[in-house]
């Protein structure tokens, strides 16, 4: 249709949520489906949090705010990045939007011109790239293979730097992988960077507090204070504190960014919700006690689901660092057919069939940019994972 933007052509749907919105339609339908492919907890948010929601509203704090959050909220982002990760930020240097996926996108929507180019080590986020070419740039997708963990090489992240690239999107641990970089790890790129002083850095560090076995995070600003003035870092409270449909994310870098990606907010959303900014308010400084029962629930999740998707026939699955997903590989399923004589071609047939056969909904690699592989979210109920893992283990055994 030529009355809609030429923009649009450059961007899909989020297959994620496509494959989700899938899924509770067969459930609806009386299907028996497990949903492995969200990105959301599912425990539920804690009370102190809702007590501070509800607090207020009946204080009548239900009136715009400033266009990029109230400043006790910003204070209490200041004093997050000194407490967790030793950065210095003024609340002049921090903006706060409607979830992690908008200040991403203020970000680039408000630096990117046409041939500028971002690069994304894959695997990426699905939204990573179809932001870029909505603000008019070229995403750089670099490979980081199952057998270096997933993660970016310096030497691979050294060759794609050009002339032409404005920033590079850092996400640890990763969605979709869950492989996190240690300090050296993190080091060794940042080293790469200081050498380039016209690239930024976008560092996505939203599943900062889900971290296993020990697992040290750390942030590029901070390994590496050189990085500090062309830094934004990038968090939220969605995944930490399970607050996905609170909608708050925040950043935090320089005065100029900051002041340029409100002008986009103001022009489009303009702030985010006032009670969701207040219940954030009271998930930064609130008791933390949420986050120490939830980790290790997550780590026998992951351990769960590693265990068993490594003894299901063709499936090699790593064990991450962090988040709550893995990234299997199906290499030893391609060229096999299912019982139907369906030929699994690629990922997108394998977790085409696996839902069809089965009702367990996985996101297929090609979405991330990585085959051939899926996605598992383990942020669900122990006993479905089991069912499910389950039912993934016949499906791999039925194939031939």
């Amino acid at each position: 249709m030529t009355f809609l933007a030429k923009s649009l052509s450059r961007v899909k749907p989020s297959p994620t949520i496509a494959i989700t919105t899938k899924a509770g339609e067969l459930k609806a339908a009386g299907r028996d489906v497990i949903a492995l492919s969200a990105g959301e907890p599912d425990f539920d948010t804690p009370d102190n949090i809702k007590d501070a929601a509800k607090a207020a509203i009946d204080a009548g704090k239900t009136k715009y705010t400033a266009p990029d959050g109230i400043i006790e909220l910003k204070r209490a982002i200041c004093n997050k990045f000194k407490r967790d990760n030793n950065l210095d930020y003024t609340p002049e240097q921090v903006s706060i939007s409607t979830g992690g996926k908008q200040v991403l996108y203020n970000a680039l929507i408000a630096t990117l011109n046409p041939g500028d180019e971002v690069i994304i080590p894959a695997p990426y986020w699905v939204s990573y790239p179809d932001m870029v070419l909505l603000g008019g740039g070229t995403p750089v997708p670099v490979a980081a293979q199952i057998e270096d963990n997933f993660k970016l090489s310096p030497a691979a992240l050294e060759t794609a730097i050009t002339p032409k690239t404005k920033w590079l999107i850092f996400n640890s641990p990763s969605n979709p992988t869950g492989a996190g970089y240690s300090r050296a790890e993190l080091k060794a790129l940042t080293d790469v960077l200081v050498k380039h002083p016209h690239v930024w850095v976008m560092t996505d560090d939203m599943y900062e507090h889900l971290a296993y076995d020990g697992f040290e995070f750390c942030t590029p600003a901070e390994v590496e204070p050189k990085l500090y003035d062309r830094t934004l870092t990038v968090n939220g409270v969605s995944k930490a504190y399970a607050m996905t449909g609170w909608r708050i994310g925040y950043a935090a870098g320089p005065v100029e960014l900051i002041s340029a990606m409100r002008k986009v907010q103001s022009q489009s959303t303009s702030n985010p919700s006032s009670i969701s900014q207040w219940a954030a308010l009271e998930a930064l400084t609130g008791p933390q006690d949420y986050l120490d029962m939830s980790r290790p629930i997550f780590q026998k999740r992951r351990d769960l689901v590693v265990d068993m998707l490594n003894k299901a026939d063709g499936l090699v699955c790593p064990t991450p660092e962090g988040a709550f997903y893995v990234y299997p590989s199906i290499a030893g399923c391609i060229g096999k057919s299912t019982p139907e004589g369906v030929k699994i071609e690629n990922d997108e047939v394998f977790a085409t069939e696996l839902l069809s056969s089965t009702g367990v909904a996985v996101v297929f690699g090609a979405a991330f940019g990585l085959s051939p592989n899926f996605r598992v979210s383990y942020a669900t109920s122990e006993s479905e994972l089991i069912t499910a893992c389950t039912r993934i283990q016949e499906f791999c055994a039925s194939l031939n």
